[in-house]
């Protein structure tokens, strides 16, 4: 075993009891056909080359029985299961344990099932989640040590001299307020009447499971340890059945303690990469190397290829023949973000201008020049990296080559040397020929009778007056060339003349909504500057012009169609703020109906839940995009809006949606207010086309993100900015070369908050291999997490999700069954072997398939599913792995004295103590859990109140204390939120109180309460699908 990377055994032989989940719908997981293989058989791995360390996770195997697959039943031998199971027999355990019908099946993520007496139980359930009583000790944080074996669905074998195999374990269930804290032992288990083994011997008692790692064998001691010790000492558990198959000989184990870490963590993971890689430079000048996680800080030097903050790759090497590609099944994927911000401790793109000449290109394939063109007869001439054509170099580009047939001002010209650049465009790459006008902003405001009455329309008048003085502006330059513009509607549109002669402002009133023209011109759009009195006055005025008015129905539509005319007469790009609350009802092109229908959750109709209502949305997005109109929209709804129609024009223009659900001033106006200023003052480009140029043999086919694209190369983007990601598959249509490798050039044409046309070139070398190590030697888990999502969340509108979700557990199967098959050191088939670079692979594809986008939840509402749906499109590495994976901060082992986050710990409620104070973020929600026992002190430290029962939970910005730890912990929070798209409104959650079972969505390694596996039992699912494929 000297080559594996990672040995690890972990606790997953039967899900929990009362964790268990609706029917299997993955693939063949409920395929009587696919048995376990007769004991003693042992599966057949392939070769490993010895370059390839894996992560091996060996469990002991059971005694062939009923219990070896009493809750993953779908596997039982002789017990074909149903598709679809029933609710539970009456004699199947205590009454008190009825309702939770889905825990005797299959522990593969699924929607909820649909027995009304499940319904019944998880809702009980939820409303007391904080049932954790004398029911739950959670451990210390450990560090990753020996791992524990047990037991998984492959033959019994001997114990193997290098791995620990105590034999089979089980975890035990969370506690619920169905079976309180003192329910007795079950029965022994007594056969389902669908034909399913029952659960094994085990209490009755629902509790939270024990952290990964932590294992309990068959005669371990009724709530013996289960004091309410939450201190966070660690449980110890006897080692195994007597009877496992794989028990050590000699006498019955002492107990000793188990290390919770035993199946791979993400945060072990993200703190290696930090200790071997952070704060280090990496210089970009060797092709196909992986850069550090996105999770670790260091300076990114450009040295030929494009920083990892422009483009990062899924793997970066790709298998040289589609054949390949096909067996891995690894998809082939960049996420490019061409306008991150760069801190500043790193250069700058550099501007090339070469005039009216213009950027030198290849004749053939159009490929912009950059450090892939090689120079040859003494520099006269280029041949093209991408598609080797050879072109004369024209004469104001010539230059003479060193020895190393090398030009001598290869250093001076950063086309030549670095992989990021930027070109000054000629007219040539203009509309029309001519060149462009700065852009302008138009805010455009609802000012319907709700918006009026709870003061949203005051509050957005007066922060206007503050952010536009900050609007932005080239850096050379004093004030910002962008003009700004004036509407408000309800179910008319009121166009404003701001023009800076003016005493007052003036309004004209425009009722035809069906038609839509701009009444004025010469006044509309102004430099602020100029009219920021009479502008000033404007908004002063608005509140108190429809302070009287009793409209409610507004249009939509028409409101975008306004602007983008606006733009169009002015000849300008531009971004329209929308500042919107209700679903547009009044009679209008766009008008749209409360279609929210629950009864299709869990149907194949669900696809139409994330479809526009109307074709008026998509059509109107393509003009915008065809004027360089881009939109940003603000929804402040208090009831259903149809996201899935109103957003589909920020989408496809590149602009965000931003959602405050049930707006209320003081709570909600600081999340609110941070949003409109930064994304008033972000980087951005407007009016852009984005090209990705491949070298031959493979070729962009699929582009993700919030963009249009009107044929299959052209990726059209009224505006693009820094937080914008956009993710190209590739695909193979010929053979890569080792020699060569795969050459990636990413070219945005773009108009500057100046008004300049410029071209932004990104360049990328991969590594080519015909060995599938090589590939997954290479792999970068965060990449193609955020591929994932994003093909998923495409799909959702023409696929059943239960499809979707089918399909990514067997590509996940797919691609670690392929590893096991060709790169593995031969081993014992109840081994679950993962790469090095994969090993977490598994646990954030289960956080995918339990985002609510796949999986719906009765407490999530259509929109909500429709806006992280619209948001996860657009995203970058970083913010998908956060998204997916949150980031979980003991608060209360904060060092004052020290300026560093906290270490995080594993999103798990057994990570949680009753004495701790928690914060966790996922860049939309922040959430700071108070344990029921927290330290008085600390309370008094943050919150200036005697103790956790005087907190009051409905604040959304912490008190000003002063207190050493106060000011910890919000320098904590301001660090978490640096850098995210989004402001995280902060939730306070008290330890057992109801708003608790929203923060418990967010522990992504446990059960979901809806359904959705636990990591433990998605990694039990993953093997059991590797071990049938590779049968």
């Amino acid at each position: 075993m000297s080559q594996q990377g990672y040995v690890a055994t972990p606790p997953y032989s039967q899900s929990q009891p009362g964790m268990g989940l609706s029917p299997p719908h993955y693939g063949h997981y409920g395929d009587p056909s696919h048995a376990p293989s007769p004991p003693g058989m042992v599966k057949p791995a392939g070769p490993l080359g010895a370059t390839n360390p894996g992560v091996v996770l060996p469990p002991g195997a059971p005694p062939p029985g009923p219990h070896q697959f009493g809750q993953n039943g779908a596997h039982a031998s002789g017990h074909p299961s149903q598709r679809f199971p029933g609710p539970p027999s009456v004699n199947n355990v205590a009454p008190s344990f009825a309702p939770y019908q889905p825990s005797t099946q299959p522990s593969c993520p699924s929607p909820v099932a649909t027995s009304s007496v499940t319904h019944l139980g998880t809702q009980l359930s939820a409303m007391q989640i904080n049932n954790y009583g004398s029911g739950m000790t959670p451990p210390t944080q450990g560090s990753p040590g020996p791992l524990s074996a047990t037991s998984f669905q492959g033959p019994p074998r001997p114990p193997q001299p290098s791995i620990l195999q105590p034999g089979s374990q089980i975890l035990p269930p969370p506690p619920t307020v169905l079976n309180g804290p003192g329910a007795p032992p079950l029965p022994p288990a007594a056969h389902r009447q669908d034909g399913l083994p029952g659960p094994t011997p085990m209490n009755a008692q629902y509790q939270p499971p024990p952290p990964p790692g932590q294992t309990l064998g068959a005669g371990y001691p009724q709530q013996a340890n289960y004091g309410p010790q939450m201190a966070g000492a660690q449980l110890s558990y006897p080692g195994s059945f007597p009877t496992g198959p794989s028990q050590m000989a000699g006498p019955p184990q002492p107990q000793k303690k188990l290390d919770p870490d035993s199946i791979p963590s993400p945060i072990q993971v993200i703190e290696n990469d930090r200790a071997t890689r952070g704060g280090q430079v990496y210089t970009t000048n060797t092709r196909g190397q992986v850069p550090p996680l996105v999770t670790t800080d260091c300076v990114i030097q450009d040295q030929g290829n494009a920083s990892p903050r422009y483009i990062r790759c899924t793997t970066y090497c790709f298998p040289c023949t589609s054949d390949m590609a096909k067996q891995a099944q690894i998809p082939l994927a960049a996420v490019i973000k061409p306008f991150a911000t760069i801190p500043s401790n790193e250069t700058p793109l550099y501007l090339v201008n070469h005039g009216e000449n213009g950027p030198v290109r290849c004749n053939r394939c159009k490929a912009y020049m950059c450090p892939f063109m090689q120079f040859i007869e003494g520099g006269r001439k280029f041949q093209c990296g991408f598609c080797s054509c050879v072109n004369d170099v024209p004469p104001f580009y010539f230059q003479h080559l060193d020895h190393i047939g090398r030009r001598l001002d290869h250093y001076e010209k950063p086309e030549l040397s670095l992989g990021s650049y930027e070109y000054v465009a000629t007219l040539d790459y203009c509309r029309k020929n001519k060149p462009p006008s700065p852009p302008a902003f138009i805010f455009m405001i609802d000012v319907s009778y709700s918006n009026i009455k709870n003061g949203l329309v005051k509050l957005i008048c007066e922060e206007l007056k503050i952010v536009l003085e900050k609007l932005p502006k080239e850096e050379q330059e004093e004030t910002s060339a962008i003009r700004v513009g004036f509407i408000t509607y309800n179910k008319v549109l009121h166009f404003f003349n701001v023009k800076s002669n003016l005493a007052q402002p003036q309004m004209m009133v425009v009722t035809d909504v069906g038609e839509v023209f701009v009444p004025l011109l010469d006044g509309f759009l102004v430099n602020y500057q100029e009219s920021q009195s009479v502008i000033h006055n404007l908004l002063d005025q608005i509140p108190e012009m429809f302070a009287d008015s009793n409209e409610n129905e507004t249009v939509f539509a028409p409101v975008i169609q306004a602007g983008m005319e606006a733009l169009k007469a002015a000849e300008c790009p531009g971004k329209l703020f929308i500042f919107h609350s209700s679903l547009p009802t009044a009679e209008a092109p766009g008008k749209l109906k409360n279609r929210d229908d629950k009864k299709l959750v869990n149907t194949d109709k669900e696809k139409l839940l994330f479809q526009p209502q109307t074709n008026v949305y998509e059509s109107l997005a393509k003009d915008c995009v065809s004027h360089g109109c881009s939109v940003t929209l603000f929804l402040f709804p208090s009831q259903y809006v149809d996201v899935a129609s109103l957003g589909l024009v920020p989408q496809l223009t590149g602009g965000t949606l931003y959602k405050y659900n049930n707006f209320q001033m003081q709570l909600d106006s600081q999340q609110f207010l941070k949003d409109l200023r930064n994304d008033i003052e972000k980087k951005i480009g407007f009016d852009a086309i984005m090209r990705v140029r491949t070298s031959t043999g493979f070729r962009a086919t699929d582009f993700f993100g919030a963009v249009f694209m009107n044929n299959t190369t052209d990726v059209e983007m009224a505006a693009i900015d820094c937080d914008k990601a956009v993710t190209v598959e590739f695909k193979h249509d010929d053979k890569l070369s080792e020699d060569t490798g795969a050459l990636i050039q990413c070219a945005v044409l773009y108009t500057t908050i100046g008004g300049q046309r410029r071209l932004r070139i990104h360049n990328l070398g991969l590594n080519c291999s015909s060995q599938l190590a090589d590939l997954y030697k290479s792999c970068e888990t965060d990449a193609l997490i955020n591929f994932f999502a994003k093909s998923a969340f495409k799909a959702v509108l023409h696929q059943p999700l239960k499809m979707i979700r089918e399909t990514l557990v067997n590509q996940t199967a797919h691609i670690l069954a392929c590893y096991r098959k060709n790169c593995a050191s031969p081993s014992a088939a109840s081994q679950l072997i993962l790469p090095e670079s994969m090993k977490v692979f598994p646990v954030y594809m289960n956080c995918l398939l339990k985002n609510c986008v796949l999986l719906s939840r009765p407490e999530i509402s259509t929109d909500e599913r429709a806006y992280q749906r619209q948001l996860v499109t657009a995203m970058a590495v970083a913010d998908s792995q956060l998204f997916f994976y949150p980031q979980l901060l003991p608060i209360h082992t904060l060092d004052v004295k020290n300026t560093a986050l906290p270490a995080a710990v594993r999103c798990s409620e057994s990570r949680l103590s009753e004495e701790g104070v928690f914060l966790l973020a996922n860049g939309l929600h922040m959430f700071l859990w108070l344990g029921v026992s927290s330290p008085p002190e600390l309370i008094q430290a943050i919150f200036n109140v005697p103790s956790f029962a005087h907190v009051n939970t409905d604040m959304t910005l912490l008190p000003e204390v002063g207190s050493p730890h106060s000011q910890h912990l919000k320098m904590t929070m301001n660090l978490l939120q640096q850098k995210r798209p989004y402001s995280m409104k902060l939730t306070i959650v008290k330890q057992r109180e109801q708003p608790e079972m929203v923060f418990r969505q967010f522990l992504v390694e446990d059960k979901g309460l809806y359904g959705g596996s636990s990591y433990v039992d998605f990694l039990c699912c993953v093997h059991k699908e590797i071990c049938q494929l590779l049968n």
